[in-house]
């Protein structure tokens, strides 16, 4: 009997601990604490989300054909550009101001224009974000790979790019050919 007696003890011992620590104030949680309150509730969920419900970063990567897209692809190009389809990609741009080619000074001029391109890419259903990296250089990122690369052909066409860079490979601008006869 002194086993069972020395078990009641334990027990209501860890009711009465229960019943003293306060419940944390709801106005008190984090976002920390709420995204760790819902992934709880996710998995103890009877019912799973389907697989495009499912966050970007927790959805399993769709498998590539590599032999159908060397069928589609009539160029190395058009073959980044099939498998980069449904795959954010970053683009980066520099760009010159032809009034001041020397000047490095240029932040200003360099988001006027590249805002510009931003909002001609968007009326072509080509959506992107653009962020300054530096005084004469952006990063265009695109939800869409295959996107990246008509938004390449239209920035080639711009008299301000200087070079892009896709996918480690440098694309001279117009800008790049005023460069080289003021030499």
């Amino acid at each position: 009997m002194n086993i069972y007696s020395l078990v009641a003890i334990v027990l209501i011992n860890s009711i009465l601990i229960r019943a003293d620590h306060k419940k944390k104030d709801l106005s008190s949680y984090t976002d920390a604490d709420l995204e760790k309150l819902f992934d709880e509730w996710e998995e103890n969920d009877d019912e799973k989300l389907d697989e495009d419900e499912l966050p970007s970063h927790k959805q399993k990567p769709k498998e590539v054909d590599l032999d159908a897209l060397k069928a589609k692809a009539k160029s190395p190009e058009d073959l980044v550009r099939l498998s980069k389809k449904g795959q954010p990609l970053m683009m980066f741009v520099s760009v010159t101001d032809p009034e001041h080619p020397k000047s490095k000074n240029i932040r200003p001029f360099t988001e006027h224009w590249s805002g510009l391109w931003q909002s001609a890419l968007y009326n072509n259903h080509i959506e992107s974000q653009v962020f300054t990296v530096d005084d004469d250089r952006v990063i265009f990122m695109f939800k869409d790979g295959a996107q990246a690369f008509e938004g390449k052909d239209y920035l080639l066409k711009q008299p301000h790019v200087r070079e892009i860079t896709l996918e480690g490979k440098q694309h001279a601008g117009p800008a790049s050919q005023a460069d080289k006869t003021e030499l």
